[in-house]
């Protein structure tokens, strides 16, 4: 199973085995994670599960695409290069080993 790595804003980490085919999102939040709000539950329209994975560490995951974009636009923490939504990245035997940071704050 897929171990993905969440650091919070004040530096602790936490590693989490998500099962294939669900998002990194529902994997920190099913296994209890703070700092992943996850309002909409998925639909990637909040922001509340926004993270930030550094452009080289994107590789095998889904391109951002427009619907993402826009709420990245509108999201609580500063939207960097780094900005992707966790509800849209699915968990995949790429993905073993992601780390991803958490936003200060998701609302």
């Amino acid at each position: 199973m897929p171990k993905i790595t969440y650091r919070s804003a004040d530096g602790r980490s936490r590693i989490v085995e998500v099962p294939e085919g669900i998002s990194v999102m529902r994997g920190a939040v099913t296994q209890g994670v703070e700092g992943i709000v996850a309002e909409c539950g998925g639909a990637g329209m909040c922001g509340t599960c926004h993270v930030y994975i550094p452009r080289e560490a994107q590789t095998g995951l889904p391109p951002v695409h427009e619907l993402e974009d826009e709420v990245l636009d509108c999201t609580a923490a500063l939207r960097t290069a780094a900005s992707r939504l966790s509800c849209q990245l699915p968990v995949t035997p790429d993905t073993d080993g992601l780390q991803v940071e958490l936003p200060e704050r998701q609302v």
